[in-house]
């Protein structure tokens, strides 16, 4: 069986084509540092969350020093709110350091992004998406909820707002 040259090139362009989506793939899942969901953040009764009862922070959304590099933000998204973060209640966090979200949802699935960051996750009732990150730059970062969660979902937004390490004060220092 004879097999043309403009076959042979076409086979091979498409032999080309599979590789590069395979190794753009390994590249995002291993090189980047891009992960999956998971439950590293923990489980919590989106019941409890919704009714503020809960017992722990997620009661009373909000910064928490961890210690004098750390901070961790608590929020509680809900339909059709950051709590904080939407309204006159912007999360405000210092410059330079690590700071950790920790994000549950009271009722449906939202999604947690800050824009012009790396911080993108789903937000799951009754689980806790963990992420971190260190804002390098002061400024006010729009924050988004990209998961469809009703009939107001295009209003459901925010702001984040870094400020120098010398401007920052503390909500609340934990034990």
């Amino acid at each position: 069986m004879q097999v043309h040259n403009f076959e042979k090139i076409w086979l091979g362009a498409a032999i080309l084509l599979i590789v590069g989506f395979i190794a753009t793939i390994s590249y995002g899942t291993v090189g980047a540092g891009i992960s999956m969901v998971d439950d590293s953040g923990g489980q919590i009764s989106a019941q409890a969350v919704q009714n503020g009862n809960t017992g722990t922070q997620f009661d009373d959304p909000g910064v928490v020093q961890a210690s004098e590099d750390r901070v961790v933000v608590y929020v509680v998204a809900q339909q059709f709110q950051f709590r904080p973060g939407s309204g006159d209640t912007p999360i405000r966090v210092p410059a330079d350091t690590r700071v950790t979200f920790k994000v549950t949802s009271a009722d449906v699935v939202h999604g947690f992004s800050i824009a012009e960051t790396n911080i993108n996750t789903m937000v799951i009732p009754g689980q806790v998406a963990e992420v971190t990150a260190v804002f390098d730059e002061t400024g006010t970062y729009g924050l988004v909820c990209h998961e469809y969660c009703g009939a107001a979902h295009h209003t459901m937004g925010g702001s984040v707002e870094v400020v120098p390490k010398d401007q920052y004060e503390p909500q609340e220092v934990s034990n």
